[in-house]
């Protein structure tokens, strides 16, 4: 997770926190149109057409109706082989996914819809370690996928049954009545959730036509949804009179989709996309604290005031809405789910158990010289849920009775460095923790003089449990901040 540093409009700004809302509420959804996958090098729509217009005699780049081509060439040919094979000769090619495609796989959004007949959405979930159902046909619509953990909507279809894709204007025609059952989930998907349209041109009748639905029947108060739009630019050698007509057709359709309950967010570059989702990412992200610490010996400090420390620490995140993950270290790990389940169990209504997940290390004798790498690997999917690390302690016992230190505690600080989430170092603790703390300093640059003075009580084995604790909370609502 890259920390995203750039200032971005009051406007986007608005959008990160809404949508940032709709993560945490499990209300976020994502609608994916052609222009998610094209950096991922798969065509647009135009060029899909391209030969299948020349095919006809036609000049793709000067037609306006691109699914009438696809009805034309039915139409001559009394048959759609050469379109559906063209499909599938197109969107079978094997391409990586793309950045955007990483980041929204990685949020915690379960429901996913696209134009789009590639595979590119369900491998970047997959990638992500996430079980995904694709629904690609009303036959799919009736069973479900035990235990998924996404659902992906292709209401155009799949390359893996291009017989079934929608491509000719019959297809669209007859979309209300063979595809009913996408329309009336699409429907209650936009009433319910907070949309986010990427890639996506809204040129598709069947979009248009359930947007104006949903605005009548919400008597022309639609929920509100976003689109990320880039800025038209000037093409070479492009009349200025024409691009300033091109600039006014923009202008006025921003302001149309508005009507519909869509918030338009425009963007200069294509890259201003991936700005913006990185910043969701890191705003969702900073919500989440592991917390990395073991030990043997809590020496200076006694075993109760560690165990006050570490549940008064826990119980005082989750009060402060943060979600906590933990590889349930030893000597730390008992600690942090004692004070975070006492508070969820003391106000359910007010807190919930999803604040709280552990990831206990696998414990076998047959793990051999696969050790180190299993436990690396463990450790990364722990640390990349988190956008705030919080480090204590660091030791561990040997063999021989010799407290020394972890190298473990000290590999999660690597990893969460690398992964760009921030990091809060007990240094009172000791051990590995305080080592942190002298590396990093607990990144005090640019931040305000309270953050200062809260690392330098975390560093001082004089001050108070309930001063420390008070600085870790300061620390990690500046963060999130």
């Amino acid at each position: 997770m890259a920390k995203v540093e750039q200032r971005f409009s009051p406007q986007v700004e608005s959008f990160i926190e809404t949508y940032d809302e709709a993560l945490r509420n499990g209300t976020a959804a994502v609608f994916a149109g052609a222009g998610l996958s094209a950096s991922s090098g798969y065509v647009n729509w135009k060029e899909l057409l391209r030969g299948i217009a020349a095919d006809l005699g036609l000049d793709v780049d000067r037609e306006t109706n691109l699914v009438a081509i696809a009805q034309y060439h039915y139409n001559e040919r009394s048959s759609r082989s050469h379109i559906n094979q063209t499909l599938v000769n197109e969107f079978s090619k094997d391409h990586e996914v793309n950045e955007n495609h990483e980041i929204l796989a990685g949020l915690p959004i379960r429901t996913y819809w696209t134009t789009n007949y590639d595979h590119m959405i369900e491998n970047a979930l997959r990638d992500a370690g996430k079980n995904v159902e694709r629904k690609h046909s009303v036959a799919s619509l009736r069973t479900t996928t035990p235990n998924s953990d996404a659902v992906v909507y292709k209401m155009h279809g799949d390359v893996d049954d291009p017989d079934n894709a929608v491509l000719t204007k019959d297809d669209y025609e007859g979309y209300f009545r063979d595809r009913e059952l996408f329309v009336t989930k699409l429907t209650a998907d936009l009433v319910s959730k907070t949309m986010l349209f990427v890639g996506f041109s809204f040129s598709d009748p069947n979009i248009d036509y359930v947007l104006s639905r949903i605005r009548v029947v919400l008597n022309k108060k639609p929920k509100q949804h976003y689109c990320i739009l880039r800025r038209l630019e000037r093409l070479p050698r492009e009349k200025l009179r024409n691009y300033e007509y091109r600039k006014r057709q923009q202008d006025y359709f921003v302001k149309d989709l508005s009507r519909l309950g869509i918030r338009v967010l425009v963007v200069d570059e294509y890259k201003d996309v991936t700005r913006i989702l990185r910043a969701i990412e890191e705003k969702y992200r900073t919500r989440t604290v592991f917390i990395s610490g073991s030990a043997s010996d809590f020496h200076p400090w006694s075993a109760d005031d560690a165990a006050n420390f570490i549940e008064s620490m826990a119980a005082g995140l989750i009060k402060n809405k943060f979600n906590i993950v933990s590889g349930f270290g030893l000597g730390v790990g008992p600690s942090v789910i004692s004070g975070a389940l006492q508070t969820i169990q003391s106000s359910p209504r007010r807190f919930s158990r999803d604040q709280l997940h552990t990831f206990p290390f696998p414990i076998s004798n047959n793990l051999g010289n696969r050790r180190a790498s299993v436990y690396r690997r463990h450790r990364e999917e722990i640390i990349k849920k988190a956008g705030i690390a919080i480090f204590l302690f660091g030791n561990k016992r040997k063999e021989n009775g010799d407290i020394v230190r972890s190298e473990g505690v000290f590999e999660e600080y690597e990893i969460a460095r690398q992964m760009g989430l921030h990091t809060i170092a007990v240094g009172a603790t000791g051990w590995v923790a305080q080592e942190i703390a002298n590396i990093t300093g607990n990144g005090v640059d640019g931040r305000s003089k309270a953050f200062g003075k809260a690392h330098l009580i975390l560093s001082d084995f004089n001050s108070s449990v309930e001063d420390m604790v008070k600085s870790v909370l300061l620390m990690v609502n500046e963060i999130r901040r």
